[in-house]
């Protein structure tokens, strides 16, 4: 500090130093000094002395404020003192805001010199540059804002030369793009700036941002900052945007892949209230209607804009357009820069010029916007800007767009005019403006119709038709009449502006009109007016401005002659060219013609197709006529020049060719359509291939279930026919669906067999009960403990008899099961070595490869397949019902069999009661037997019981033999 107190002027006595000493001694105190403090506070006197002695620091402190920069990396404040004040020695922006009345004050020139010089010296060393790349990456912000600003304006004094070696640099732009995710956003706002001096006319850079994700960051901030409401910043990026996007057919498509045109419609979202536009709001809607304009710009590839069209219709970004389009309240520059976009997003495409047609405007009753749009065109108390807008857009609406020219003209023909006159069209606008006293309107009414006529032959002939009644009393004249009637009367009607722009207008039209429709040359031919103005027009001599009118005129004489058909004799085209010879000469007639090609307005207009004039005045040829005129010069020159004999020759050639052509446009009708109708057949073909397809697929799924049912149902017939012959050896058979039902008979006889042997059990257990009450009261005999025993002998062998026929039943039904799962896996086996061998799937496949040789054949076969089908689900219905019959008849058998098996169950239940029966009255005999013997009753002995109980077997035995 006390460095700085000695330099800057203290205390001290004597005289002071002047300012470039006092620089050289900071610069000498910045390369010596050690200390970093001292260093540190050199850096920021020079900053502070930067502005004011801008030359003296740059030329003495440049090279030290560099080595600072390289040396003093770890201080950041240093390195934020040496950038800004390298930004003060290169910018231009201080000098020019702070301008004094100093005798040192330098031109705009002398600055702008200095600047460039500073920056030049620079970046002569490319190290410098990429040293400023790194420290842009610091995040610290004394160094990352000033490193912005200086890059900043080293781009503004020397771009291309910057741009080159940020471009060779590792990772130079990517660095940079990190300035627009910065939190703070002093910050980001100057990265915009700086992509926006980086961006400027260098492809190869636009394409590097807008694929390290610059569209989406951008429209981001644009989001964020409030659309259109937003400020500056909102400003700055569209201008970015812009850079990235005009002529850049890459970026352009990127942005559209991106869906990045949708995020677009919120911008257009304008309230109802539109009072109290901001200036800032104006600017940011006019630049982004100009990013609209850029993506559909008719200088784009017509690929690229037709698709960035129809993304605009489809996102509802043409919708929105049309909306402030007819609003109230938009600024008069915001409501022409509309038109113009609107004109560009329709023009060439048939979808949204459409829907163009069928935007109303919110009137009562609701009017069409192009009347609307027209109204303003024809009213002279519009503003220039906006008529030359709306020319445009209905220009746009017209291109390549036959059906809207179509009915554009139908408005004038006699059938379609409305009589009671409550509605305004398009025809009759135009025919107000084409014959009003505002030579303005006349220009721009004759050229919206030529474009209603452009390249369509068709509407040529029959805009003829049209009838005009000039005034009552007089009869109705054509349009093409009351057209040459102005003209040839051109000089003697009063009109505001020039009368040379009507002039020039009506002679577009009806060159456009004429060219390329001899019917129209012939009606044009039949006034005998008209060939002697135009060969008056053209032989005289006139001043600069009539040289136009003469070349438009000899242009409308050579298409009489080019493409006249000779069907008036007094002006077949031997007798036009004698006429140019006799009172024009040739030379003199293609000289009048080039005067055309040769008048710097038409060089203008052949620019672009947007009609843009500096004054009405200038406003004398449209776009699309300069290509007529370019097209049509080289062969009405070689018309004028030909003989009658070369005419003829040239007719038989036309002739020829017009057979020709008509042959090859028939030729190629037929094969449109047959291409269509082949298209419709392969479509059908496709459809009934399918169709085919599936019915196979059924065809063969139902070929193997109606096999599966016939190999089961003759299954079944096999397995019951066995089962009959089985237990039916000795009775007739029954036939009950096909099924013998002898097993159910044998079955229930057996049943009613052993019902009676219970029977007959119950009254033998009866007897034994009723012998035993009467053992009770009295007392027995010994005999009777014998036959007692004797009985119970004889329950016991009866019951043995039983358990062994039903052992018997037993193993007769586990034969039956066995017999029928070994007939079930026969079956199977049966099932797959018929799939396997199907000759229906062979049919299948030869139909189906019958069907690619003979496509013509391919209704008949599926008919056939169809029959076929229908016959086999008949069949496989009959099966189906005779499967179902023979289910329910096992199902019957099933169930009469498992009921036998449980009465039989029961009967072996009653058996085991019995036994438990018997047990007990043996108990009870023997303890009656003891009481009797305890009583000293004489019992009988054993062997007589058993005596008596083999009596009764016998007994028993005889009665089941004469059973």
């Amino acid at each position: 500090m006390n460095f700085l107190r000695g330099v800057m002027g203290g205390p001290s006595a004597g005289p002071q130093p002047s300012g470039a000493e006092t620089i050289q001694k900071l610069c000498d105190r910045v390369a010596s000094s050690t200390l970093l403090d001292d260093r540190r506070d050199a850096v920021r006197a020079l900053k502070s002395l930067s502005k004011k002695y801008r030359l003296e620091v740059g030329i003495q402190a440049m090279e030290h404020l560099v080595r600072v920069l390289q040396t003093d990396r770890s201080d950041s404040e240093i390195i934020g003192y040496a950038l800004d004040t390298l930004y003060n020695v290169i910018s231009n922006d201080l000098e020019e805001e702070e301008q004094d009345d100093s005798e040192e004050e330098n031109s705009p020139k002398q600055v702008d010199d200095l600047g460039s010089q500073f920056t030049e010296i620079f970046i002569k060393q490319q190290e410098n540059v990429t040293l400023l790349l790194t420290l842009v990456e610091e995040f610290d912000f004394h160094v990352r804002w000033p490193g912005v600003k200086l890059l900043t304006s080293l781009l503004k004094q020397q771009g291309p030369q910057v741009q080159q070696i940020i471009l060779v640099s590792p990772m130079g732009v990517s660095r940079l793009m990190d300035l627009l995710a910065d939190s703070r956003e002093v910050i980001r706002n100057d990265g915009v700036l700086l992509l926006q001096q980086l961006t400027k006319s260098n492809a190869a850079i636009q394409k590097i941002v807008a694929f390290e994700n610059a569209f989406e960051r951008l429209l981001d901030i644009i989001t964020e900052e409030g659309n259109s409401d937003g400020g500056i910043v909102v400003e700055d990026c569209l201008l970015l945007l812009q850079n990235l996007l005009k002529n850049n057919n890459s970026n352009q498509n990127f942005f559209k892949e991106g869906s990045y045109i949708q995020r677009m419609k919120p911008w257009f979202e304008v309230g109802d209230d539109n009072c109290g536009w901001s200036a800032q709001k104006v600017t940011n809607l006019h630049l982004m209607l100009q990013l609209v304009r850029v993506l559909v710009s008719p200088t784009n590839p017509p690929g690229a804009t037709s698709s960035c069209q129809k993304a605009m219709f489809h996102c509802g970004l043409l919708q929105q357009l049309c909306t402030i389009l007819m609003a109230t309240g938009v600024p008069a520059d915001i409501l022409t820069e509309t038109i113009n976009t609107v004109s560009e997003v329709i023009r060439g495409c048939q979808m949204n010029q459409d829907y163009f047609a069928s935007v109303n405007a919110p009137s009562n009753p609701p009017r069409p916007a192009i009347v609307v749009l027209l109204m303003s065109m024809v009213n002279e108390r519009q503003p220039f800007v906006l008529r030359c807008a709306v020319l445009y857009c209905f220009q746009c609406f017209l291109y390549k767009n036959q059906k809207g020219q179509g009915e554009i003209v139908s408005t004038l023909l006699p059938s379609t005019i409305d009589a009671t006159g409550n509605s305004v069209s398009a025809g009759q606008l135009l025919c107000g403006g084409l014959f009003s006293t505002d030579s303005l309107s006349n220009w721009c009414a004759a050229v919206a119709l030529a474009h209603a006529l452009q390249e369509n032959a068709t509407l040529k002939e029959q805009l003829l038709r049209v009838q005009l009644a000039t005034s009552i009393g007089n009869p109705p004249v054509s349009l093409l009449q009351q057209c040459t009637n102005i003209l040839s009367q051109g000089d003697k009607i009063d009109r505001r502006g020039s009368k040379v722009q009507t002039r020039v207008g009506l002679l577009m039209l009806l060159c456009t009109w004429l060219s390329n429709c001899s019917i129209a040359v012939t009606h044009f031919l039949h006034n005998p007016a008209n060939i002697p103005f135009l060969t008056g027009q053209i032989a005289e001599n006139l001043g600069e401005e009539e040289q136009l009118v003469q070349g438009l005129c000899a242009l409308l004489l050579g298409i009489s002659i080019y493409y006249n058909d000779n069907s008036l004799e007094n002006y077949r085209k031997e007798k036009l060219k004698q006429l140019i010879e006799k009172r024009i000469g040739r030379e003199n007639f293609i000289e009048k013609l080039g005067f055309i090609s040769k008048h710097e307005l038409y060089s203008r207009a052949a620019q672009k197709p947007q009609p843009s004039f500096s004054s009405p005045d200038h406003m004398m040829f449209d776009h699309e006529f300069t290509k007529l005129v370019k097209e049509l010069e080289g062969v009405i020159s070689k018309a004028i020049y030909k003989s009658s004999e070369e005419d003829k020759k040239e007719e038989e050639v036309k002739k020829t060719l017009e057979q020709h052509d008509n042959i090859v446009t028939h030729y190629k009708k037929v094969i449109r359509e047959q291409d269509q109708e082949l298209e419709e057949l392969k479509q059908q073909v496709n459809t009934l291939k399918s169709q085919n397809e599936q019915l196979q697929t059924t065809v063969t799924q139902q070929v193997s279930q109606i096999q599966q049912h016939k190999d089961q149902y003759n299954l079944l017939k096999v397995q019951l026919g066995k089962d009959n012959q089985h237990h039916n050896s000795h009775s007739d058979t029954v036939q009950m669906n096909g099924i013998q039902v002898e097993e159910v008979s044998k079955l229930k006889e057996e049943l009613e067999e052993w019902k009676n042997k219970h029977e007959l059990l119950q009254g033998q257990l009866r007897e034994k009960d009723s012998l035993i009450e009467k053992l009770k009261p009295v007392q027995l005999e010994t005999g009777t403990e014998q036959s007692s025993q004797m009985s119970k002998s004889s329950v016991l062998e009866h019951n043995n008899e039983l358990q062994k026929e039903l052992e018997m039943l037993r193993t007769q039904i586990q034969l039956q099961s066995a017999e029928i799962s070994k007939l079930q896996a026969e079956n199977q086996k049966l099932q797959v070595m018929n799939t396997s061998a199907d000759p229906a799937l062979g049919d299948s496949s030869a139909t189906a490869a019958k069907n690619l040789e003979l496509e013509g054949r391919l209704v008949q076969e599926v008919k056939e397949l169809k029959s076929e089908v229908k016959a086999l689900s008949e069949e496989k219905a009959s099966l189906k019902q005779h499967l179902d019959s023979s289910n329910s008849t096992v199902a019957i058998l099933q169930d009469e069999k498992s009921k036998l098996q449980q009465e039989v169950a029961e009967s072996k239940k009653e058996q085991d009661d019995l036994l438990v029966l018997l047990a007990d009255q043996d108990q009870k005999l023997s303890a009656l037997k003891n009481k009797l013997k305890d009583l000293g009753v004489p019992v009988e002995d054993e062997d007589d019981i058993e005596s008596g109980d083999q009596a009764d077997e016998d007994e028993d035995g005889d009665e089941e033999e004469q059973d």
